[in-house]
This record gives C-alpha cells, sequence and structure tokens, in this order.
C-alpha cells in the first residue's frame, strides 16, 4: 500500500491521459458524425436547388407552350367566326363535272363549289386538333432536351 501511496500521482496521471484519450477519441467521433450530416444536408440542399430552377423552367416552357397553343386557338376561332360571317372563304382545289348538254341549266349551276357545314365544321375541328398535337409534341421535345438529357 506505501507504493500505491506513494505513486499516486503516476496513476492521477495515466488516469487523466487514458480521459484525455477517449474524449479525443469521443470529439472525433461526433466530428465525423458531423462532417458527414453536414456534408449530406449541403447535397440535400443542392438536390432541392435544381429541383427548384427545373420546377422554375418546366413552369416558364409550359407557359410558353400554353399561350402558343391558345393563340393558334384564337386564330382558329377567328378564321371560323369569319368564314361563319362570309368575311372569309374556305378556297377548295376541286373540279366540278359538267352537266350533260342536254340538261336544262339550273341555278345550281351558278354555285361554286364548297364545303357542306358539317364538313366545314371538321375541318376546323382537325386544325384545332392539329394545331394541339404539334404544339404539345414541341413542348414534350424541347422538355425532354431541357430537362430530361441534362
Amino acid at each position: 500500500m506505501k507504493w500505491l501511496a506513494d505513486n499516486w500521482k503516476v496513476f492521477a496521471t495515466a488516469a487523466l491521459l487514458l480521459f484525455c484519450v477517449a474524449m479525443a477519441k469521443l470529439a472525433s467521433y461526433y466530428h465525423g458524425q458531423y462532417v458527414t450530416a453536414d456534408s449530406l444536408a449541403t447535397e440535400r440542399q443542392q438536390t432541392i436547388d435544381d429541383m427548384q430552377v427545373r420546377q422554375r423552367d418546366v413552369a416558364a416552357l409550359d407557359a410558353k407552350y400554353t399561350k402558343e397553343l391558345a393563340d393558334a386557338q384564337a386564330t382558329i376561332d377567328q378564321l371560323h367566326d369569319d368564314v361563319a360571317t362570309g368575311k372569309r372563304r374556305l378556297q377548295l382545289n376541286a373540279t366540278c363535272t359538267k352537266q350533260s348538254a342536254s340538261g336544262a341549266a339550273s341555278v345550281d349551276d351558278a354555285t361554286s363549289p364548297g364545303l357542306t357545314e358539317s364538313a366545314e365544321r371538321d375541318y376546323f375541328t382537325l386544325r384545332s386538333r392539329i394545331e394541339l398535337a404539334a404544339k404539345q409534341i414541341a413542348g414534350l421535345q424541347q422538355y425532354i432536351r431541357e430537362q430530361c438529357l441534362k
């Protein structure tokens, strides 16, 4: 026991040294955890920022093609209204078969070829759908080029 009493300073120093090593290891462990969490948080923030930029880009792209589609539809509607009021006429490349010379001339022979009412409606419906499809395809192609292929 006398030996223990004489060397208490050595034991205290060794215990203090072991305590310091343990604290250093604990500090190193928590520092590593902090660095990992910090880099993960930075990576997640970058992902969020990238997603926000992409969302803005997609919203601008959508607005652009929605406006173009609305403008095209307005043009088609104006053309339809002009045709309906007689301001404009649809022109056809058509030929009429000649009536036989022995037949009597009638008022129907005086009119130029034209579309029936249902054919005219179908024309405007088709034109509207073609514009819609063209704008959708152009928008999707631009979306793929700008967003998916990045």
